[in-house]
Order: C-alpha cells, then sequence, then structure tokens
C-alpha cells in the first residue's frame, strides 16, 4: 500500500467511517486516469445508510473547506458519486458495489494507507445478484 502525503485524505475516511461505511479502499488512479488522482470507495448495507454516508461527508467535508463540484446519486441511495476534483467519493449499496465492481475494474491501481484506513476492519463485500 501506498502512503499519501496529504494527511486531509484521511478525514474523507474517518467521515465516511463515523457513518459506519465498509470495506473503504482509497485507489491512486493519477497514472491510470486524468479525472481524478484519488478514487475513495465504500459501501452502506442498506439505501438509507448510503444516503446518510454520502450526506454526512458533504456536510461534514463543507466543515473543512472542502465543497463538492457536484454530487449524484445520493437520494436514490443506490450509488451515490461525489466529485471534490480531484478526489471522486463513490458511496455504494453493497449489491450494486460487487455488480460495477470498481474495485476489480481498477485493480491495477496502487491502494492508498492513511491511519484511519489502518484500524479499519475490511470485510469484502457481499455478492448478491443487482437487478436494475
Amino acid at each position: 500500500m501506498t502512503e499519501w502525503p496529504d494527511a486531509n485524505l484521511d478525514l474523507f475516511v474517518q467521515t465516511a467511517l463515523a457513518k459506519k461505511a465498509e470495506a473503504v479502499v482509497i485507489l491512486d488512479v493519477r497514472q491510470k486516469t486524468s479525472i481524478a488522482d484519488v478514487f475513495i470507495i465504500c459501501s452502506g448495507r442498506s439505501s438509507r445508510q448510503v444516503e446518510a454516508i454520502a450526506e454526512h461527508i458533504v456536510a461534514e467535508m463543507k466543515q473543512h473547506g472542502y465543497r463538492p463540484l457536484s454530487s449524484e446519486g445520493v437520494k436514490e441511495g443506490r450509488w451515490a458519486l461525489i466529485d471534490y476534483g480531484h478526489i471522486l467519493v463513490h458511496v455504494f449499496h453493497e449489491p450494486v458495489r460487487a455488480f460495477y465492481n470498481l474495485d476489480g475494474l481498477w485493480v491495477d491501481a496502487p491502494r492508498i494507507s492513511t491511519p484511519s484506513l489502518a484500524e479499519q476492519v475490511v470485510r469484502p463485500p457481499e455478492i448478491e445478484e443487482y437487478v436494475e
């Protein structure tokens, strides 16, 4: 795992974990795409929890001076995307995360470690069939 020099990245992780986000992963995509430097991917166990995690991230990060450029899917609670420019936060309902498999799609992107991630108990997302 790669250490990230910006300590503020851990604020995003702490904020997601405060609402019980699961399986938090940070991907360094600087060498893979021009759309962002970092993807933060996490899961919620229900659509309501996905909405709560995403709303909490937006509210808390505003207090630290981070305002999203845009956000999508928050109210639907299946896949919330919060765009901070260099950081893209993906909050998935577990079966949707397994279906889209961003972790697998970006498998060759280095994983980034933060102090809060080091304390996290990692449980892989449950694989359930997702029907849209």
